[in-house]
């Protein structure tokens, strides 16, 4: 695989050659390393360089700061995804699977996910996914501007999802209780409380209360994810063999 160029925003000072033992790699791991123990805002250069037991300025010849760190560590989460070659027949379940893909992904690496709402995907992996949903897309007879724009709202929704997720668990976590044990509580609580509202003031949403708290993450993600699908299949011109929502 040919090495993709620096892109213009990021700057690597000049310095002495680095040590042998450190490598870009070596300080992806590191970081890694240190946001699964401390979280996103435990990570800094200085983090980094304490974990590979060196100093920060010895890690500017790898990475040219915090930037470009979160880049590499969302493309590094994106190596796990498969994005298959696009069959114009199928193009939407082809979405859905990848899109699928990137929730487990970032539901595992959590901080990721929050990472990946601040950055630009600029890494082989992440341009690997992006060309390769934009290639499903234009097979299925989306056109371009759709096409782009679909691409931008769906990795915005899977790392939303995912990370509102992430606050959720932590929640459970900090209780000490069983998960589905606190969320047992939560929806009850919840539903009491509306139920305890004076009569009249929110009759929608007393009256929809079981449709409200019902169905778990999963299944909102799925039906938040066909909405995407359907809505951008609507501009697959009419006529077009390829004119399906799967």
């Amino acid at each position: 695989m040919s090495e993709e160029p620096a892109p213009p925003w990021r700057t690597r000072p000049r310095g002495r050659a680095p040590r042998q033992a450190l490598s870009q790699q070596a300080v992806v791991d590191a970081a890694l390393a240190v946001i699964s123990r401390e979280g996103l805002g435990g990570l800094s250069m200085r983090r980094v360089a304490q974990e590979l037991g060196t100093g920060p300025a010895s890690l500017y010849a790898h990475v040219s700061g915090r930037e470009e760190l979160l880049e590499l560590l969302v493309d590094r989460a994106s190596a796990e995804i498969t994005v298959p070659e696009p069959d114009p027949e199928h193009w939407t379940e082809q979405v859905r699977d990848v899109a699928r893909q990137a929730y487990r992904v970032y539901a595992t690496h959590t901080e990721l996910a929050l990472a990946s709402l601040a950055t630009i995907p600029s890494g082989p992996n992440a341009l690997r996914v992006t060309d390769g949903l934009l290639a499903i897309l234009r097979a299925g007879g989306v056109p371009p501007q759709p096409a782009a724009w679909f691409l931008d709202r769906l990795f915005l929704y899977i790392a939303g999802d995912a990370y509102e997720g992430a606050l959720y668990a932590a929640k459970v976590r900090a209780s000490g209780q069983d998960p589905q044990t606190w969320w047992t509580r939560l929806r009850t609580q919840l539903t009491d409380y509306y139920r305890s509202l004076p009569p009249g003031s929110y009759p929608h949403l007393q009256e929809h209360l079981a449709e409200l708290m019902n169905g778990d993450g999963d299944i909102r993600f799925d039906f938040g994810l066909d909405l995407l699908i359907q809505g951008v299949a609507a501009h697959v011109p009419p006529g077009s063999e390829r004119d399906r929502a799967g």
